[in-house]
């Protein structure tokens, strides 16, 4: 394991050295915002040969080590990548999301910017786009593929994402100890009451305790809408899909036994990396890659 921690911090080293010398930094205007990403071109591509759209996490970023390395790997293997940093309502957002900025964002907004940025790249030329997701994002990936079947987008790929046990009681309950219940009833009640920019002070949400958050943005994640169920926008996505989960990980849990029903190995494929955790280290991205590529290429890249 020691041995292999350490290749992974090498990977890393290389891989951080390779996005400052190949990615290119693009913005895109979106509802009074400006919307970023990072373009990574493999040796002798362009646009037009497709790219891999990527989406992170919870309140994270395009440049999580993760990411990063996905990013690296996909390249030498000839892959374009978009990797992007969902807004979070913020403008020209980078790095992690402050707890302490009162959240106003909503689950939904991620299916409209990614939907702006596969907009962007067809405006750029390509002519096919796989879309990446992880955890989170992979839920919120699969949101924008279920409800939007453009002839562009030829493969969708899940990484660890996102389930509705996620945003359960029970989890919140395990996290804040304390119940979520009360708390997304007065949230509830004010969205009923249009009053859901209404915010509320002290309310823990997702990665952030004792949080300011209006209610609107609470009940996006919390309500238990299927829009942040992977297991429910499967069904709906109809493009070939690769769900990739590692037996390790802590946060989407079970989810091979979860999906099981939901995967007919044509058009949902499912592979267990064993040994990865949620975030697929120590080398296991480069496992991920190593089924991605295939499945990739399958599918017109």
């Amino acid at each position: 394991m020691r041995i292999r921690n350490y290749l992974w911090g090498i990977v890393l080293g290389v891989a951080v050295l390779f996005n400052a010398a190949f990615a290119n930094e693009v913005t895109l205007p979106y509802k009074n915002l400006k919307l970023s990403a990072d373009l990574t071109l493999a040796p002798g591509k362009t646009v037009a040969d497709g790219v891999v759209l990527i989406t992170h996490g919870t309140l994270a970023h395009r440049d999580m080590e993760m990411l990063v390395a996905m990013r690296n790997l996909l390249r030498d293997k000839g892959f374009n990548t978009l990797a992007i940093n969902l807004s979070l309502g913020l403008d020209n957002r980078h790095g992690m999301y402050d707890c302490k900025t009162t959240h106003k964002h909503r689950n939904d907004d991620a299916a409209h910017e990614i939907g702006a940025w596969v907009a962007w790249l067809k405006s750029q030329g390509a002519t096919r786009i796989a879309l990446l997701g992880h955890s989170r994002g992979g839920a919120q990936t699969a949101h924008y593929a279920a409800e939007h079947d453009s002839p562009l987008i030829k493969a969708v790929v899940l990484m660890a994402p996102a389930i509705a046990d996620n945003a359960s009681a029970a989890g919140y309950q395990q996290r804040y100890k304390k119940p979520l219940a009360p708390v997304l009833a007065k949230a509830r009640k004010l969205v009923k009451q249009g009053k859901g920019d209404t915010v509320l002070t002290k309310t823990s949400l997702l990665s952030c305790p004792d949080a300011s958050v209006t209610a609107a943005s609470f009940v996006s994640y919390y309500g238990q809408h299927p829009h942040s169920d992977t297991l429910a926008l499967l069904p709906k996505i109809t493009e070939p899909t690769l769900i990739l989960w590692g037996d390790k990980d802590e946060v989407v849990t079970g989810l091979d036994k979860k999906m099981a029903a939901l995967i007919d190995g044509k058009r949902a494929q499912f592979k267990t990396i064993e040994g990865a955790d949620h975030f697929f280290r120590d080398l296991y991205a480069e496992d991920a890659v190593d089924v991605i590529t295939p499945f990739l290429k399958s599918h017109g890249f």
